[in-house]
């Protein structure tokens, strides 16, 4: 299973990103982290095909009274690539999670998902209940093959399938209520950790892992993961954007499935689209710190 690693120099001056680069190993890849702050941990997660810079309007904000952490899954960022799609699989990406936590031995980690870093990241945390303290839900689903997906992700799944040399930072414009907002220098940025599309299997991959069929990989983790957070207790706090068609509803459908979801008030980010940590990035990380400081006092 080859490796590849993204040259450092293609993540040098990338606009609001100085942050210091970390890395722990895991299952012999080199996965890369950022590290900033003191205080309760924070764990976000990103999705596709962005990595650790969609948090870069969050982390300071969010690091003034606590520990921030962000994570490149592999595939992504500055974390290593496999050139095999063969290699990427759910099981990988959630052990890869579970591991980093684990080798980190991060505890009451306020987990802050989003696309994909929310349907593994959700998994890994009802697995790992004991070190888990708050839950952030963002723009993303569990998907279980019961419901036959909509026409629109069916097209953006043949359309990855078919393109091996992904435009990551247009499809991240694309995706924007305000495309304009999204500037060449920010594309670029999304574009840098992959050189070239054999580096780019990772993301061509995440389309092809989301369960669409019932017995499909994945698919028996993410009811077990509904089931888990029937029962969840621990605070829940869920944020939607109000212009991501493919995310759309599901606000509605975590807050009526965790029954601690309830107790938060019905925040939605107005003005961004799929990716909101872009467009919106300051008033989310003030409504999480919001959020842990109502923790707080119950």
């Amino acid at each position: 299973m080859p490796l590849l690693r993204t040259p450092d120099e293609r993540f040098a001056n990338l606009p609001d990103f100085s942050f210091e680069p970390r890395y722990v190993d895991i299952n012999c890849a080199r996965v890369h982290y950022i590290n900033e702050g003191h205080g309760e941990t924070i764990l976000c997660l990103h999705g596709e095909p962005t990595w650790s810079y969609l948090y870069r309007k969050m982390i300071p904000i969010l690091s003034r009274g606590h520990r921030v952490l962000s994570m490149d899954f592999i595939g992504f960022g500055r974390s290593d690539k496999f050139s095999d799609p063969i290699e990427y699989s759910f099981e990988m990406h959630r052990s890869t999670i579970a591991a980093f936590i684990e080798k980190l031995d991060l505890r009451g980690i306020t987990m802050v998902v989003q696309d994909w870093g929310g349907i593994l990241g959700l998994r890994v945390a009802t697995q790992m209940p004991d070190r888990l303290s708050k839950l952030v839900i963002m723009n993303t689903g569990l998907p279980t093959g019961d419901v036959p997906p909509t026409d629109g992700f069916m097209k953006w799944r043949a359309y990855a399938a078919s393109t091996p040399d992904l435009p990551c930072g247009i499809i991240v414009r694309r995706s924007a209520v305000k495309r304009e907002s999204i500037t060449d220098e920010i594309v670029a940025a999304y574009d840098a950790p992959f050189p070239h599309a054999t580096y780019k299997a990772g993301a061509q991959m995440f389309p092809l892992l989301v369960p669409i069929e019932y017995d499909q990989a994945g698919a028996a983790e993410m009811r077990e993961t509904r089931e888990a957070l029937r029962t969840w207790t621990k605070p829940a706090l869920v944020m939607f954007s109000d212009g991501d068609p493919v995310t759309r509803g599901g606000d509605r459908f975590f807050r009526k499935l965790i029954p601690s979801a309830k107790d938060e008030p019905e925040i939605v980010i107005e003005g961004a689209g799929h990716f909101l940590q872009e467009e919106k990035g300051e008033d989310i990380a003030h409504h999480i710190v919001s959020f842990i400081e109502r923790s707080a006092l119950r």
